[in-house]
């Protein structure tokens, strides 16, 4: 059945071991994890000696040294267990450990990938700001060159994994009044003095056990080698780098719909109405048809956009396409797998709720389904 998404038996392989790990190590503390709102940072580090926090890092540098494809349908094993530690897994490689690996220096990536890679570190993407959101070029926090360091000031919020990240990538204007072109990416080490964690973002919609946080800079020193790429090209290359955060979502968007189908073809089969299995009924039948094929479509989607980036050819459309309809995707398939449960779905008693909950991030987060309609409508258009 595999074979017809033109796997590798390499990449069939490590997906059957990462489903095997996420049935055996995740799936029976996902509740838990929800509920306690707590992200469990030895299961990290047991992903990390499983290569999960370096997949594309080269094994040189102590990663997997893997495809895009097979990071995908990793990503997407561990979500179907817990979203949550697919958010903190996605994080990590996707707006962390990719744009150092894409836009740092060797000295850069021989300092910061290893830790990285291993999971004996945990990184943070700060972009988000109050008045910079879908609008990222509106990034207030400021970076003034002082001799050998950078001065950086500022605030960030919805952070992943910010509250144990001993790694972060950063934005920041270096030259106030060029637009998209005075901002700076540079690489911090959040136990420096200036770096701050502030509020913990608690009882969240969904994803209860990622940790999202507020980060402050005060007058935090950054090392001039740690600017990220050159100068004034943080903009362009945070853009990169979210595209390909884009198919990560998108693998997470598959991983939370493949668990609303198997747990409602579990159900249908079990429960019983009017004295036979609910998946006799044509309405519950054609509820589960419907939500696997857009499950298949969403997951062929992924695929391509992997394959796609893999052959080093422009990836941003299909990047923003398989994001848009496996997040769409997913929240339709955690509504209507909570309608399948029916009274049943709406309480603890059964994952769907969580899933429900955890699928509307995905629309958010990585640029919203808006955004992702802009970027695939102007790329169509060629209005730049």
């Amino acid at each position: 059945m595999s074979n017809i998404y033109g796997l590798t038996e390499e990449q069939e392989m490590m997906r059957d071991s990462v489903r095997e790990f996420a049935d055996g190590e995740i799936a029976g503390i996902a509740s838990e994890i929800d509920r306690s709102e707590e992200l469990p940072l030895d299961l990290c580090k047991q992903m990390g000696e499983m290569g999960l926090m370096g997949m594309t890092v080269p094994e040189e540098l102590d990663g997997a040294g893997l495809d895009m494809v097979t990071y995908c349908l990793a990503i997407e094993e561990v979500t179907r267990a817990s979203a949550s530690i697919g958010l903190t897994m996605a994080a990590h490689n996707g707006l962390v450990v990719a744009p150092i690996q894409m836009f740092g220096n060797e000295a850069q990536k021989k300092k910061y990938l290893p830790p990285l890679a291993r999971g004996e570190v945990l990184g943070c993407f700060c972009l988000t700001e109050p008045q910079a959101g879908s609008d990222a070029a509106g990034t207030q926090t400021t970076a003034v060159k002082k001799g050998d360091k950078w001065i950086v000031n500022g605030r960030k919020i919805y952070i992943t994994n910010g509250g144990f990240a001993k790694t972060a990538v950063l934005t920041a204007v270096t030259a106030p009044g060029q637009g998209t072109n005075g901002i700076s990416s540079f690489i911090a080490d959040t136990d420096h003095p200036g770096f701050i964690v502030g509020t913990t973002e608690k009882n969240k919609l969904g994803m209860r056990g990622s940790n999202t946080v507020e980060l402050l800079f005060e007058d935090l020193e950054v090392p001039e080698e740690n600017l990220l790429g050159g100068e004034g090209e943080g903009f362009k290359n945070f853009m990169k780098t979210l595209d390909g955060g884009r198919i990560g979502i998108g693998a997470m968007g598959v991983g939370i719909g493949q668990a609303c189908l198997d747990s409602s073809v579990k159900y249908a089969r079990e429960r019983k109405q009017f004295g036979k299995p609910i998946g006799t009924f044509q309405a519950i039948a054609h509820k589960i048809a419907t939500m696997a094929t857009e499950l298949e479509a969403a997951r062929l989607l992924v695929l391509h956009a992997a394959r796609v980036r893999d052959a080093g050819k422009p990836y941003t459309r299909p990047a923003s396409m398989c994001k848009l309809f496996a997040s769409e995707m997913s929240m339709r398939a955690s509504n209507e797998a909570i309608q399948i449960h029916g009274g049943y779905g709406f309480t603890i008693d059964y994952p769907v709720e969580r899933y429900f909950r955890d699928a509307k991030l995905l629309e958010i987060g990585e640029g919203t389904s808006e955004i992702q309609r802009h970027v695939i409508s102007r790329d169509l258009l060629n209005l730049g």
